[in-house]
């Protein structure tokens, strides 16, 4: 049944799970990627009438499917499943998602004045994967897909890299973002291991470009002090892990990932809420970077 998780548990069940992934030498935004039951196209978990998930609820439902099994990325609380005449099944679990909004409150202040303030809350709640129930309509029901032809899809996503306008150079042995010169570095294409570890360690950059006083205006050391650099890196595989998903982009795993995740624990040990704040600002970065595209683009749905 569906079921209300109280506010002050979600941010430290939600955080535990990404370390214990982490800890493991895991990221759990690389699973679906990794895992035999997703051969097919790669996609965003997604809601019982289609709405993609976004943000942190991305990261939750990706290691749910791939440590369950599931072949299906959509998802439903148990009243949705029931009232299209369909039941979840007996002993089924469902996952963790969350939900974040504000209240407005208007109250009287001490010298009698009307005070209006919002208040931000979150709670969590209950949904099964469509796998777990039986009844559903046909249209709820995964259909295998072909894959594309990897050419296909790295010209879709080198289409989208330039429309952002970006200034992309090449040459040396290293990839990274140069905000005072505001352009990304990469080594030659013909250096990676393949075209889509080429286009993935693009849209890793490209999240760092994002960050730009012009752009996002991402400043994150008010936040997170000396681990910063570690928060930003975090963005920036999250970002790039959201892009992936979207224009069908097998990312690579860097060879130096168990340096950084040692930093991400770090940051999460410490802040119950920073995986939070991470999926939030690269989910905006992704919004952002979509948002560049020219009108008649149709990015690769989920």
């Amino acid at each position: 049944m569906k079921a209300d998780i109280p506010h002050q548990d979600v941010y430290t069940r939600v955080t535990a799970k990404i370390i214990a992934d982490l800890e493991t030498g895991v990221r759990p935004w690389m699973k679906p990627w990794r895992a035999s039951n997703t051969e097919g196209r790669i996609a965003l978990p997604l809601r019982h009438h289609g709405e993609p998930y976004r943000g942190i609820n991305v990261l939750l439902l990706w290691g749910e499917a791939v440590a369950n099994g599931y072949a299906s990325n959509r998802w439903m609380t148990y009243k949705q499943a029931t009232e299209l005449g369909a039941h979840v099944r007996k002993g089924e679990h469902g996952s963790l998602v969350v939900y974040a909004n504000t209240v407005h409150k208007v109250e009287e202040g001490d010298n009698g004045e009307t005070v209006e303030r919002d208040i931000p809350f979150m709670k969590g709640y209950t949904v099964f994967n469509v796998d777990q129930i039986d009844g559903l309509p046909e249209t709820y029901q995964p259909r295998p897909e072909t894959p594309a032809e990897p050419m296909q899809l790295i010209e879709r996503a080198e289409s989208f890299f330039a429309a952002t306008g970006a200034t992309f150079r090449h040459g040396g042995n290293r990839a990274f973002y140069a905000p005072a010169q505001d352009f990304i570095q990469l080594p030659p294409a013909e250096a990676f291991r393949d075209a889509e570890s080429y286009a993935a360690t693009k849209a890793h950059e490209l999240t760092h470009w994002t960050s730009h006083p012009t752009r996002l205006d991402r400043v994150l050391g008010r936040r997170f002090g000396d681990d910063a650099y570690a928060a930003e890196e975090l963005i920036a595989e999250l970002g790039a892990a959201f892009l992936c998903a979207n224009l069908g982009i097998t990312p690579d795993v860097r060879e130096d990932h168990a340096a950084y995740i040692e930093s991400w624990l770090k940051v999460l040990r410490a802040d119950r809420k920073a995986i939070f704040t991470a999926a939030a600002q690269a989910q905006r970065a992704a919004d952002y970077l979509h948002g560049l595209q020219p009108k008649t683009a149709v990015a690769t749905a989920a």
